[in-house]
């Protein structure tokens, strides 16, 4: 899970400053709080601790943990909530994990292994995050450098415009219009189809992109005229794309309009996540550890979650990083079911891919 060396500070200390019994009364609080959605009293929690203690006790500890910030009082008279910061300190020290059971992990393998294609498979994954949650389900495709060119042709269009349409990873057709240095006959762009095609079939773009570039830095007077047409053709065919780059699939938004408390809040968070460069942006920031990261009330920095949770896992393709799993839903949502849902879904997803017709 994501942490930093100012956040493993802040906690350590935490730790050290209360004893066995205070903690357990956090934890108490917090389960307590995820299951029903409301402050919950000092009595309450006294009379569902595991050790006897007296509700003037309980009231003692949470007057302790509020001045921590880890806890608040919505209401002078009602009981208290975490706060978002005793909610990342609870994922961090206090839930107790265990792995996805094994018939809803079966499920997932089961339904992650039907000969989809990667795109089918990314977007099944999206679906039974969201279903099996009910919350949001986010999933990114694959990246490019996973993306394997099987067969590629060319189209005249009108002056230098020509189409592209690349078959990749078996199944999934891919049509790019792209303007040439020059106009070009069928037959030239036949044999550059074939040229290409001879040269890079089976290689991924970003492969074929870094081939490209290295053959434009050859002497290219050496080359014939076939070359140099296949390589003015395949160069812009493959340009970096950034739309490419960063797909993504969203499931379940309408999972989020009983749980907030305003259609105005539902539709903010619903237009954030269909900005795909404050998406990109945000999920650039979930690839840099391994295993399940939380972001928990606003901690990555992006205005529209500031009250909500995001939980994600990368994904890898015969060890490689090719995308990223998540959830998105209210910070009170059930992080022991969603945690291994994710981590789940996540290793599933990219055994999957391995073996699609990819």
């Amino acid at each position: 899970m994501r942490d930093s060396s100012s956040t493993t500070i802040v906690h350590s200390s935490i730790v050290s400053a209360f004893d066995e019994r205070a903690l357990e009364l956090f934890r108490l609080l917090v389960e307590e709080y995820l299951q029903m959605g409301t402050p919950i009293g000092s009595r309450h929690i006294a009379d569902r601790a595991r050790v006897r203690v007296s509700s003037a006790t309980v009231r003692n500890v949470m007057v302790d943990l509020e001045g921590k910030g880890l806890v608040s009082s919505p209401h002078t008279s009602a009981g208290k909530v975490p706060t978002n910061r005793g909610l990342r300190f609870f994922v961090d020290h206090l839930i107790s994990l265990e792995p996805l059971n094994q018939s809803d992990d079966s499920r997932l393998k089961t339904s992650l292994q039907q000969g989809l294609s990667p795109n089918e498979l990314v977007e099944s994954a999206s679906q039974l995050l969201a279903e099996s949650s009910s919350l949001v389900g986010l999933v990114t495709t694959p990246r490019p450098e996973q993306t394997q060119l099987r067969q590629i042709h060319f189209l005249t269009l009108s002056g230098q415009r020509v189409l592209a349409v690349l078959v990749v990873n078996e199944r999934e057709v891919q049509n790019r219009v792209v303007e040439t240095e020059r106009q070009y006959t069928d037959t030239e762009l036949l044999q550059a189809a074939n040229y290409i095609n001879h040269e890079f079939g089976g290689h991924t773009l970003s492969e074929i992109r870094s081939k490209i570039l290295e053959s434009m830095r050859e002497d290219q007077s050496k080359m014939n005229n076939l070359m140099q047409t296949a390589l003015d053709v395949a160069s812009k065919t493959f340009e970096q794309n950034d739309e490419e780059d960063h797909d993504y699939v969203v499931t379940g938004e309408t999972n989020l309009v009983g749980l907030l408390s305003s259609s105005e809040e539902a539709q903010e968070l619903l237009d954030a996540l269909k900005s795909k460069s404050s998406i990109v942006h945000l999920l650039d920031q979930c690839i840099t550890s391994d295993g399940v990261q939380l972001h928990i009330g606003g901690e990555p920095g992006f205005a529209p979650l500031d009250d909500y949770s995001l939980i994600t896992a990368k994904y890898e393709i015969e060890g490689t990083f090719a995308g990223v799993v998540g959830i998105v839903g209210p910070t009170r949502m059930h992080y022991k079911m969603v945690i291994p849902l994710v981590d789940a879904t996540a290793r599933h997803l990219g055994n999957a891919l391995e073996h699609s017709d990819s």
